[in-house]
């Protein structure tokens, strides 16, 4: 449960820093293109309120819960842009309360599963906390995407690792969503983290290995930024290979940044 408390509390944290970028925004702002095509400010705040509020209802209520899966599967390539577009509709200072509120929600509903329970999910069922660190590494990413448009540079934190760790252990995934085997081999994974540690992942022989500062493997992992403009150093064609399909999110393959999108 203290682990749980932790991620809670960074999740928290994410939405706080994202929250403090938009909070006085202007309508006006809220309309703003971001680097996602045909999603504006709104847009990204709309679909983590949706997601999360989702979410909760995936905590409380499984019945309803599949009563959305049902309701979405004939649309399963387009639902996701379908809700954000809906609730960029929502008038911004009510979308950024519903934001607030539903966020809160889901921090209250999964303090209440029970230990050893399964979320079910759009994917494989999710621990509370693997949930939890889903919904941090989605507002980092879509937080990102709002301080590229606002033209703010972030700090990088600790809260990082956790994203970090999706993007390794979601390596195989990335290969099944481009039709490609996985290699059997584990990669190695050195991460510079933003208090000067280092973060590591995979067996200390690997032959084929990643290293750099975890702020660009996390902008790569998250489809943020394009590998031709980041500072990762990379061995073996494998894992050059890999940060080509590499994606922390579920679903189909992304479409990513162009390189040099943000010289």
């Amino acid at each position: 449960m203290a682990d749980l408390e932790a991620l809670l509390a960074d999740f928290t944290a994410e939405c706080a820093d994202l929250d403090r970028l938009i909070a006085d925004l202007d309508p006006t702002g809220w309309e703003r293109d971001t680097p996602a095509a045909g999603w504006t400010i709104a847009h990204q705040i709309a679909h983590l309120n949706w997601t999360d509020r989702v979410a909760a209802i995936a905590a409380t209520d499984p019945v309803e819960f599949d009563e959305l899966v049902q309701a979405a599967l004939p649309k399963a390539l387009t639902f996701v842009d379908e809700a954000a577009e809906e609730g960029a509709k929502t008038p911004a200072p009510q979308l950024l309360a519903d934001w607030r509120r539903d966020r809160a929600a889901l921090v209250d509903a999964l303090r209440t599963v029970p230990a050893g329970t399964k979320l079910p999910w759009f994917g494989p069922p999710m621990s509370p906390a693997s949930m939890v660190t889903a919904r941090l590494m989605e507002t980092w990413a879509h937080g990102q995407d709002v301080a590229d448009t606002l033209g703010v540079t972030r700090e990088p934190t600790a809260r990082l690792r956790h994203i970090a760790h999706i993007g390794v252990r979601t390596r195989n995934f990335a290969y099944l969503t481009h039709g490609k085997t996985a290699p059997a081999e584990e990669f190695r994974i050195e991460l510079n983290a933003p208090d000067g540690g280092l973060w590591t992942w995979g067996p200390e022989d690997a032959a084929q290995r990643i290293s750099g500062p975890a702020w660009d493997f996390c902008q790569l992992v998250t489809q943020r930024r394009h590998l031709d403009d980041l500072a990762l150093e990379v061995r073996g064609a494998e894992a050059l290979e890999w940060l080509g399909l590499a994606q922390a999110f579920a679903g189909p393959p992304g479409t990513g940044r162009a390189a040099g999108q943000f010289a």
